[in-house]
């Protein structure tokens, strides 16, 4: 069996993007473009991968990953087919080889695999699409008798040939000897004055050669980015295919258009998300988890039957069972709730473990804190956490009460069953099942008068 080799384009510096990065390194869905087709090309198994780069330098080499990626500098940007010429000395002329763009994301695997399979009776096989509105891409130009004749771009085509819906998606696969000695006799002769990769259509049908065109079995498949809006269609093509994958897994979402996946989300039976919410890194719902609308979850694990209200920030937290979280609730990395939680609105926690059955129901914040099971966190409770130079770790033990607008200065220890009066600022620990408080006498001051306004002010 033929080994295949991958060449990924990935040189461009997309002028319309209006950034600095290259292309290829704007993000879709939380990664960037050249990571999504680097993970449909490795799900081939290719013997080799080949990355031409050009602008930006080694931008895309630091930030892009991988051991078996061979990296080509494309040191002039003189065209797709020079840029393909650059990495063809690289390959084994006895393999079959894959030519993939780095701007193109959202073909699949099993679309690659059809292509290359496409190719293997010594043909040259072209990844097509039908779009309704082709504006901007190479149309594909058929002979009389319906076979592909050639690629026309379309700043070189005439008025007939841009009304042709049938574009040229880019990616391609062919014998690389073939290809190797096509690459060698495609010239610049065109308006751009540039080597064009599909001018190699042209020289197979002339030489009586075979041209195949594999068409995408999904017209979101063709999509490529060159542009801002473009990117911003990329993205929610994406996202609409995300979402609807996981619906026929079960995932209850109230509305797939208003959502976004950057990341992977498992879930059990029953979870459901409302609208505009957005998914980041590594997420884990539970069974009947319901996450509320217009959150942000990034790198968390939620446990069965937890209910996350509306406009809910939570970031590295491990959530355990039946917990209620938010409205407005903002839990920070390396918060860990035990089962049975409440975390109310305008609370936040960060870097602390919180016993089961303990509320914290409004207004507070716990940093660097170890909680216990069923205390209660009253109103404007603060853990003052933070010297100025170091953060300190706070104790509460289990059963406590802390009065509502304390602040607790840490390093501190609130003994088990400890009640803390309001309004408290406590320095030192608090001994377990008796009421500790910081008072200072009430006064009423009888001849005192507020400040007035004069009339004529």
């Amino acid at each position: 069996m033929k080994r295949t080799e991958v060449i990924v384009l990935a040189a461009g510096k997309g002028t319309r993007m209006h950034s600095d990065a290259p292309k290829v390194l704007q993000t879709l869905g939380g990664l960037s473009l050249i990571d999504h087709v680097l993970g449909s090309v490795r799900a081939l198994q290719p013997s080799r991968i080949h990355v031409v780069y050009g602008y930006g330098g080694g931008a895309v080499k630091d930030v892009t990953e991988g051991d078996d990626l061979n990296w080509v500098e494309q040191t002039e940007q003189l065209g797709t087919g020079h840029a393909v010429s650059q990495a063809i000395p690289f390959v084994d002329q006895d393999s079959d080889v894959l030519v993939v763009y780095g701007d193109v994301p959202l073909v699949g695997a099993d679309t690659m695999n059809r292509l290359i399979g496409a190719s293997k009776s010594r043909c040259l096989a072209l990844l097509t699409a039908v779009l309704p509105d082709p504006v901007g891409y190479g149309r594909v130009v058929r002979s009389s008798d319906g076979n592909v004749a050639e690629i026309v771009e379309e700043v070189d085509a005439t008025d007939e040939q841009k009304a042709i819906c049938e574009i040229n998606v880019g990616f391609l696969s062919s014998p690389a000897k073939l290809l190797s000695d096509w690459l060698r006799r495609i010239d610049d002769v065109n308006s751009q004055r540039e080597h064009y990769l599909t001018d190699i259509v042209g020289l197979v049908v002339a030489d009586g050669g075979c041209v195949v065109a594999c068409r995408t079995a999904d017209a979101v498949e063709a999509v490529g980015v060159n542009s801002v809006a473009e990117l911003a269609d990329a993205e929610r093509a994406f996202q609409n295919r995300q979402a609807y994958l996981l619906m026929d897994n079960g995932l209850t979402l109230r509305d797939p258009n208003r959502f976004d996946l950057r990341g992977s989300l498992t879930f059990g039976p029953g979870a459901a998300i409302d609208v505009n919410t957005i998914i980041e890194g590594r997420v884990q719902l539970g069974s009947r988890v319901t996450i509320g609308p217009n959150c942000y979850v990034r790198d968390c694990t939620i446990g069965d039957d937890t209910v996350v209200e509306a406009n809910c920030v939570l970031d590295g937290a491990t959530i355990g069972l039946s917990c209620m979280i938010g409205p407005f609730a903002r839990l920070r990395p390396q918060t860990e709730l035990g089962d049975g939680t409440r975390v109310g609105n305008f609370v936040e926690i960060k870097k602390s473990r919180i016993g089961s059955g303990t509320k914290a129901n409004h207004l507070a914040y716990l940093g660097d804190a170890e909680v216990g099971s069923n205390v209660n966190i009253g109103a404007g409770v603060i853990t003052c956490n933070y010297d100025g130079t170091y953060k300190h770790k706070t104790t509460i033990e289990n059963d406590a009460f802390i009065g509502s607008d304390t602040q607790l200065i840490a390093p501190v220890t609130i003994g088990r069953g400890a009640t803390i009066g309001a309004g408290s600022t406590i320095r030192r620990d608090a001994p377990p099942e008796k009421l500790t408080l910081t008072t200072e006498e009430t006064k009423t001051l009888g001849r005192w008068r507020p400040s007035k306004k004069s009339e004529t002010e």
